[in-house]
Order: structure tokens, then sequence, then C-alpha cells
């Protein structure tokens, strides 16, 4: 049986970081998590790796310190994740929202994809969202992708839409966008 999408772990290797950016339940970390298993390269979630580095969780972290300090340390781990390895990342949502330095690190260190979805779409795909302030109204998720959708897409270097499809179809699309622009590449 033969496929359209790669196979073997190991037989790529990423030329920069691949920052995924967009709107919570876009997909962001199953998608990146998802190419990383197929194609055998790394993968990290940017808010998990910063409340390992933090040892405290990012709810903690806005209830003890405030938004503007968990924005500080969210910019600082952009910065240091853009100097590791080259690696599939999976961004925050509001992470090019809230400080415009956000993007231009990504921008000048990687390759950025917005992973584009409804506020209907996401509230689906979230299993619990009473854990998601977003979703205790869904009318308000709406209007904040909507006032989103402009910072997302000027941070991008590509946008890909997830409504409708499975993580393996959209992991799929953003392999060939990796391969065609270069950023993921075949080993010999």
């Amino acid at each position: 049986m033969t496929t359209n999408h790669p196979t073997h772990a190991g037989k790529f290797y990423l030329t920069k970081p691949v920052f995924f950016i967009g709107f919570m339940g876009a997909g962001k970390t199953s998608i990146s998590q998802q190419i990383a298993v197929t194609c055998g390269v790394a993968s990290i979630d940017a808010d998990e790796y910063l409340e390992l580095r933090e040892d405290r969780i990012v709810a903690d972290i806005f209830a003890e310190d405030g938004e503007e300090a968990f924005r500080d340390i969210e910019t600082d781990v952009l910065r240091d994740l853009a100097k590791r390895s080259p690696r599939l990342i999976g961004c925050g949502g509001g992470v090019v929202t809230k400080r415009p330095v956000n993007a231009q690190i990504m921008k000048e260190a990687g390759y950025v994809v917005y992973l584009k979805v409804s506020a209907d779409g996401a509230a689906a795909r979230i299993p619990n969202t009473d854990s998601r302030p977003m979703f205790k109204n869904l009318e308000t998720a709406r209007k904040t992708i909507v006032e989103r959708e402009p910072q997302y897409e000027a941070a991008a270097d590509v946008s890909v839409d997830t409504e409708g499809r499975t993580i393996r179809e959209v992991a799929d699309e953003v392999v060939e966008l990796l391969l065609d622009a270069g950023v993921l590449v075949k080993r010999d």
C-alpha cells in the first residue's frame, strides 16, 4: 500500500524551527505531534516547556504574577526555543496577539504556520470547555477569533484551514507545505 505522506521516522529533518500559531482548539499541539511522529522530527509544546522551566502551571503564573509577567516569560521561552535545534513548536493562542515582538522572533528564527479554526470548530474539539475561560461564552470566543485573525495572518508564513478536517489530513497538508518551502527536508 502506498500513501502520499512520509511514514518512516528519521527520514526527514528541519532546517529551522516551525512555530504553530492559532486559536485554542486549532490543533497546534496535536498536528505538530502528528508530524513529529510521521516524519521523525522533534516537537514541543511551548506552554509545557514554559511550565517545566518555571516549575509552575500557566494558570498559577497568571494568578500569582499576572498576565504581563506571563507574557515576559512566554517571550523569553520563544527566544530560547528559537535558538535550540530545529523542532516543531506548538504555541499558546495569544502568543502573537499580545506581543508583536513574538511574531518577529518567530519569523526571524523559523517558519510560522497559522492553523485556522472557527470558535464552533474549536469548541467541538476541546473535551472540557469548562476549563477554558474563552468557551464559557461561545460568542466571546467568536469575537476574539475575528479580532485576532489579522494578527495571526500577519505573523504567518502560511495558513492552513483545519475546519472539518482530521489531524492527519491537516498534518499531511502541512508536511507538503514544509517540504515545498524547504523547511522539512528528506534525508539522503
